[in-house]
């Protein structure tokens, strides 16, 4: 028989407040069906590449914004004319024989030096080497880096090489990278002799832009390691409108001394840049962008001219609170018809280096395996 002191303290035992359980015990709605739960690849089995990277989608946080990426990517490659309601091609497209399901997505790939400077290079050789982009823009260094590794190598070093020492070496850092003095020797070069024949043709009436002095560097260089011998040879036009912001600046800046009169035309690239966009449809355009500033800016603001990209995938690691084009989400660029409202635009935090290549085991290389 219980004692009536415990009986006692039994009844007098206070609820949890009712205010209280609401604050903490807050009923849950029921989530959509086929919502994705959040789990991990088991290692138990194996270490597939394939496996990881599928199981990405689930595993949350950075790893989901890639697994959308694939994602986005596979939903440029897999796009066909064919697929769209009014899938009359083009004049253009018409004389070329191409049917609605041969015409594909128009995708521009955008990327910083830095990506050229590192191994990124050969990632990006291996999409223009078979034709699975159609326009590239980047900068200075994104076109000379590429060239003067056909010539001699970068070397890894070390973020915390100290750059009083380098200098002294003759070596410049690129993070942990490092660019010795004597391949900008060679650079020029070889590339003297190239701009005093450019000038010659000037004279004979050839009027040169950017985009074109490119492309006869990818001809002049011919070394299937280069990204534009493979430009070149496929004819896929590389824009740069800021190509004097580099060593190649270096070199033309040079020349006016030696040999002066060369000129470059930027707005008969702007027009040709922009086009490539308008005159897209009725093809839909893709956007991939590494990094962000000028090659960033520069593709999403050719898109504005047919109303937006339909797909776009950003890898970068800037962040939008100051307000930078380098930083800014996906959203943004909506907001000024950059992006078409209704895309499904994926922007992925974190270093290229590591993300778009496995990007590219998960998208192109698996096409071009298929193919």
């Amino acid at each position: 028989m219980q004692s009536p002191t415990l009986a006692s303290e039994t009844l007098e035992q206070p609820a949890v407040p009712a205010s209280l359980q609401q604050a903490v015990l807050q009923p849950s709605a029921s989530l959509a069906e086929g919502t994705q739960t959040i789990r991990g690849w088991d290692f138990n089995n194996g270490a597939s590449l394939d496996g990881i990277m599928t199981s990405m989608l689930c595993t949350g946080c950075q790893a989901s914004a890639l697994g959308q990426a694939c994602t986005e990517v596979n939903r440029m490659l897999s796009w066909r004319l064919s697929q769209e309601s009014q899938s009359s091609p083009s004049d253009q497209h018409q004389e070329s024989g191409l049917t609605p399901t041969h015409i594909r997505c128009k995708i521009f790939l955008g990327y910083t030096s830095n990506l050229v400077s590192a191994g990124v290079r050969e990632h990006i050789r291996y999409l223009v080497q078979h034709r699975m982009v159609d326009v590239l823009c980047t900068t200075a260094g994104g076109i000379e880096e590429d060239f003067i590794k056909c010539m001699a190598p970068t070397y890894a070093g070390d973020f915390q090489l100290r750059g009083k020492d380098l200098r002294a070496q003759g070596l410049n850092r690129v993070g942990n990278m490092l660019v010795p003095n004597s391949n900008y020797c060679a650079f020029e070069d070889w590339i003297m002799p190239i701009l005093d024949a450019m000038l010659l043709e000037q004279k004979q009436g050839t009027l040169w832009t950017p985009s074109k002095m490119i492309h006869r560097l990818g001809k002049e260089i011919n070394h299937s390691d280069s990204i534009y011998y493979w430009a070149h040879k496929h004819n896929i036009p590389v824009y740069c409108p800021a190509l004097t912001d580099g060593s190649l600046g270096d070199m033309l800046y040079f020349h006016t001394f030696k040999n002066p009169g060369l000129v470059l035309d930027i707005v008969a690239d702007i027009r040709s840049m922009n086009d490539e966009a308008m005159k897209a449809p009725p093809r839909k355009t893709g956007v991939i962008i590494l990094g962000g500033g000028l090659p960033k800016h520069h593709i999403c603001n050719a898109n504005l001219m047919k109303n937006g990209a339909d797909f776009a995938v950003y890898v970068s690691t800037a962040q939008e609170f100051d307000g930078s084009d380098s930083g800014a989400r996906p959203d943004e660029a909506v907001s000024w018809g950059k992006i078409r409202a209704d895309a499904k635009p994926v922007k992925v935090y974190g270093d290229a280096t590591i993300l778009f290549p496995l990007i590219i085991s998960q998208t192109f290389a698996k096409q071009q395996a298929n193919n």
